[in-house]
């Protein structure tokens, strides 16, 4: 054996070191949501962030024990502000005692970069919270300013994809016309803070609703032949790709092409009703697998090929206590004790998990050590 054959070995063997060590996580957003009554402390909960190597998390509020348990961390945090505190939130006096008692207290070790007024606002069809939105992401943004913060913090809103009307071919996306009135100022606020505009994208419901027309592949990242749009000739092989640039379109329809789209929310649940056809955890393990591996691969869209998607997976934990269909409690990654509920590849684990987990690195570890040793040995014997 050469000397260059045997460095070429020893970097192969560094190479499947590397991804040994690193398969236990990936570098991806997720949402840590609170409705449940079984859920492990926010302090457990950072050990399981960590070990997962997850730098974003986005919250449905501005929970105290959460953001204090994740000191200098370096996760990423969104907080969030409830749709019913909208109104009161116009008032730049409650917008600026907010951030004073939600964000001022934490961000000078727990890293806050966003905050999300309201969830999925136009859902409601309340003129009230509908009118309030831009309002109070406005006195918020001027609360971050008079405060000396917006450098470090910006203002958003999370949009359900019911604001769109078009989403197929993503050329054709456009927002409902009832709700441009409001989304059309929303978007000139975003390009003038140049914040994101973020949109809660589930190609589960679009299959759930339609099962005979849509392709399960084509929703789980599978191979399949995709489609075409006839307007840019660009090939889509996966639904949640062309739901992005289809917003990106309507917001183009709007007068834009200066603010960037982030997936707030994406996922697929494990379990379902008799009606939520799709929902198993077959299906959603190979909808996050495919999905993490785009996120890994920092694949952009087809409209975007260099921008790499910004994805937030819903959800951390299977939430028992949320209401609605079975699925609405079944979209978690882990349960409540740790342990995954189905394998997409991460090897997180709570704190009680840890004397198992470090077997499985001290495992890996004395595995590239004999790998090494072999490589160096053969590479001795080849010198006699």
């Amino acid at each position: 054996m050469t000397t260059s054959s045997f460095f070429a070995l020893l970097l192969l063997s560094l190479t499947f070191s590397d991804l040994f060590l690193q398969i236990g996580g990936f570098n991806f957003g997720i949402n840590y949501g609170q409705v449940g009554d079984n859920l492990p402390s926010p302090s457990d909960v950072a050990v399981l962030i960590k070990s997962l190597k997850v730098s974003k998390i986005k919250l449905y509020d501005s929970n105290p024990d959460i953001l204090s348990a994740f000191a200098n961390s370096g996760v990423e945090f969104i907080v969030g502000t409830k749709n019913e505190d909208l109104p009161s939130l116009r008032d730049p006096s409650n917008a600026q005692r907010w951030i004073q008692q939600n964000v001022q207290p934490y961000i000078s070790q727990t890293k806050i970069t966003c905050i999300a007024v309201g969830n999925e606002v136009f859902d409601y069809n309340n003129p009230q919270l509908t009118t309030s939105l831009l309002p109070a992401m406005q006195s918020m943004h001027n609360a971050l300013v008079s405060l000396g913060l917006a450098q470090k913090v910006t203002v958003t809103s999370a949009h359900s994809y019911n604001v769109i009307a078009s989403s197929f071919p993503p050329s054709s996306g456009a927002f409902k016309q009832d709700l441009i009135q409001y989304i059309q100022p929303i978007l000139n606020f975003h390009a003038q803070i140049k914040s994101p505009f973020l949109i809660n994208a589930y190609p589960f419901f679009a299959y759930k609703g339609n099962p005979n027309q849509i392709s399960l592949n084509y929703v789980l990242f599978q191979p399949n032949s995709g489609s075409i749009d006839p307007v840019t000739n660009l090939h889509y092989d996966n639904m949640l790709f062309a739901q992005i640039d289809a917003v990106y379109a309507a917001i183009k329809r709007l007068g834009h092409t200066d603010i960037e789209v982030k997936i707030s929310e994406t996922g697929w649940p494990s379990k379902g009703g008799p009606d939520e056809i799709g929902a198993t955890p077959q299906n959603a393990e190979i909808y996050n697998s495919n999905l993490l591996k785009k996120i890994e691969q920092q694949q952009g869209t087809p409209a975007r090929p260099s921008v790499p998607v910004d994805v937030f997976v819903f959800a951390l934990f299977n939430e028992n206590l949320k209401p609605g269909p079975l699925s609405e409690r079944n979209f978690g990654l882990y349960y409540p004790d740790g342990n995954p509920v189905y394998n997409i590849g991460l090897e997180g684990y709570l704190p009680e998990m840890t004397g198992e987990f470090d077997s499985k690195s001290n495992v890996l570890s004395i595995n590239f050590v004999c790998i090494f040793a072999f490589l160096l040995f053969t590479w001795e014997l080849s010198r006699h």
